[in-house]
């Protein structure tokens, strides 16, 4: 067993490179359609998806998201959007392993059908209960509420990418109500049914080795980070010690 330290950068860009090689994805792409919304983890996902298909001219993460959370006081609205969106370039799409450019999930989710595949960040992870929970910002559901019209109503498959450092002990379902009731204040939560897809699964999915949250925190750019406590076989270890250290540096996220 070896311990390595993640920190919330690194863990976006680990799960960006399993996404990238995870088959019920690359199915998608290659012979149906594959929704990437917006977010900053899934501007990583995009990033690698689009680079393994000789796409990636002319995307940028800069501003591959609607809502972000910034420190107390960034220039975000009430409803956590910048508020200058002139440079928002769209959700990405591919289909039959073109990148349909400019295109969002509102455009296509009428034409999603089983076997396509939506990725979507979440804000909120409970993992011992397998629950994704999404902040809602807009007062018509958001993407994920266009999203789910696919999900329940034709079966495509919805995909949570989602960093540790969002996890959270209590049942999100409780939670959703207690943050949903009229009178509240703050961005609204909204449990979803979906395949969490975390740094325990990227780690699991490209080198074999099991691994496992053991502490947490830091400073000095450490604030958020993991420890995950990685065992397996000798040679399992020794992939997921070059798979770790390959984006251990990886800096924070900019726009």
């Amino acid at each position: 067993m070896k311990q390595f330290l993640i920190t919330p950068a690194a863990g976006k860009r680990l799960i960006a490179k399993a996404l990238a090689k995870y088959s019920a994805i690359t199915k998608a792409f290659k012979s149906g359609t594959l929704v990437i919304i917006a977010g900053t983890t899934n501007g990583y996902a995009a990033e690698e998806i689009l680079s393994s298909i000789d796409q990636l001219e002319g995307f940028s993460r800069k501003r591959f998201f609607r809502g972000i959370v910034l420190p107390p006081g960034g220039p975000v609205t009430s409803a956590g959007r910048v508020k200058d969106e002139s440079g928002f370039p769209g959700d990405v799409i591919i289909k039959d392993g073109i990148w349909q450019k400019g295109l969002t999930i509102f455009d296509v989710v009428d034409d999603l059908k089983e076997g396509d595949v939506i990725l979507k960040g979440a804000n909120a992870l409970n993992l011992p209960l397998k629950q994704a929970g999404i902040y809602i910002g807009d007062p018509f559901g958001g993407t994920i509420g266009a999203a789910l019209q696919a999900v329940v109503g034709r079966r495509v498959r919805l995909i949570l990418p989602t960093g540790i450092e969002k996890r959270v002990y209590n049942d999100l379902n409780d939670l959703a109500l207690r943050l949903n009731v009229p009178g509240a204040h703050g961005p609204r939560l909204l449990p979803v049914p979906g395949e969490i897809f975390t740094e325990i699964d990227a780690i699991s999915l490209l080198t074999g080795a099991k691994a496992e949250i053991v502490a947490g925190g830091g400073v000095s750019g450490a604030e958020g980070s993991i420890w995950l406590a990685v065992s397996g076989k000798e040679e399992q270890i020794k992939s997921a010690e070059d798979l770790l250290n390959s984006v251990a540096c990886e800096p924070f996220f900019e726009f």
